[in-house]
């Protein structure tokens, strides 16, 4: 661990000096994933037992805060191979994770320092895992190097494919003259299908009309193809936390006065995230997602004046042809060689040999 930084372990966000306010001000800047208000929200409607957070702050030597690490440490009972783990603080929600640090503050240090304290830690776990992080950001390979230096045996894996818009300064009829000549056609052909079916669309973007609205989307996804909303409070609380914060962009597509759409998509910091969408499949025919699609991208481009358009987790088909490009979010799974559970799972996910070094190495010194 460096001199200059230290890492302190804390029992939740609300516990935290005041000095890491600025810490997650600066993720926030980066990311909506990375903001206090989506910590504490997921902290609130997911985590079950508030016993098992555990908050890696990085500070200075003065006491101020620089960095922070939301995990959460999970057991799993299954007779002598029963596993501790300890893992971000995100799950199926969460489509971007990495530590939380202040501006200009080095990653490298930070990571090293992280890395070592979460190594004093090793009796209280047997895997590490962080993600999803973007493979491509300088906080990826600062973690695998920082814990492979400790003595970890660190595996990376794949999460997913994201596809995204650069806008590049463009108004929305000009980021529509760049698509398919299909979508093209389709855009106002669906939008002059929807308004001959007696449909209109309604953008959300505060607490007036909030409740009715989520009721409404609530409706439209649980009458689609997916499956049934784990956590239904969350996604409330993420609506009604963005509605405050001006980030909510809630559209809803209606046809003869039934909820035939919805699209929940975040606005924040330059970002249209597009976070959740569904349709009634009694509906389909009429392409209302379409639709919806379009009027909330012509509100995010030409209104909100975004830089990026962002599909989030998954590469369906559609996401490509609305979007420009693609990159990847991996995972992390750093193990404790010093344990025996934690040999078990080298030998099944890394490796015989790689478990076999590790074991060699630890008896050795």
């Amino acid at each position: 661990m460096t001199e200059r930084l230290k890492a302190k372990l804390y029992s939740g966000l609300d516990v935290l000096p005041e000095s890491y306010a600025d810490v997650f001000r600066a993720g926030g800047r980066l990311s909506f994933f990375l903001s206090r208000d989506w910590f504490q929200n997921f902290a609130e409607h997911i985590v079950s037992d508030s016993r098992e957070l555990r908050i890696y702050g990085v500070e200075t030597g003065e006491g101020h805060g620089v960095a922070a690490l939301p995990m959460i440490r999970k057991r799993q009972s299954n007779g002598v191979l029963s596993l501790a783990s300890l893992e971000s603080l995100a799950n199926y929600y969460t489509c971007y994770f990495e530590p939380v640090v202040r501006d200009q503050e080095d990653t490298g240090e930070v990571a090293r320092t992280l890395a070592a304290r979460l190594w004093e830690d090793r009796r209280r776990w047997h895997i590490l895992k962080l993600q999803p992080l973007c493979r491509d950001s300088a906080t990826y390979m600062a973690f695998v190097n920082a814990f492979r230096e400790t003595g970890m045996v660190v595996q990376t894996y794949f999460c997913f494919g994201n596809w995204y818009l650069d806008v590049a300064g463009r108004s929305y009829q000009e980021y529509v003259d760049s698509l398919s000549s299909v979508l093209r056609k389709n855009i106002p052909y669906n939008l002059r299908r929807l308004e001959r079916s007696s449909g209109e669309i309604v953008i959300v973007t505060d607490e007036n009309g909030l409740d009715k609205a989520l009721d409404d989307y609530e409706k439209v996804y649980n009458a689609s193809w997916k499956i049934q909303e784990a956590t239904p409070r969350f996604i409330r609380g993420l609506a009604r936390t963005a509605a405050r914060n001006g980030w909510l962009r809630l559209g809803l597509a209606y046809i003869g006065g039934e909820p035939a759409a919805a699209q929940l998509w975040i606005v924040h910091e330059g970002i249209a995230s597009i976070y959740k969408i569904a349709y009634d499949e009694r509906f389909a025919k009429l392409s209302a997602g379409t639709a919806l699609t379009a009027k909330l991208m012509q509100q995010v481009i030409d209104v909100d004046k975004v830089r990026i358009v962002d599909y989030l987790s998954g590469e369906d088909d559609y996401k490509k042809n609305w979007m420009s490009h693609r990159r990847e979010f991996w995972g992390i799974a750093a193990f404790n060689p010093w344990t025996f559970r934690g040999l078990v799972q080298i030998a099944r996910q890394v490796g015989g040999s790689a478990a076999k070094r590790a074991l060699v190495k630890w008896t050795t010194k």
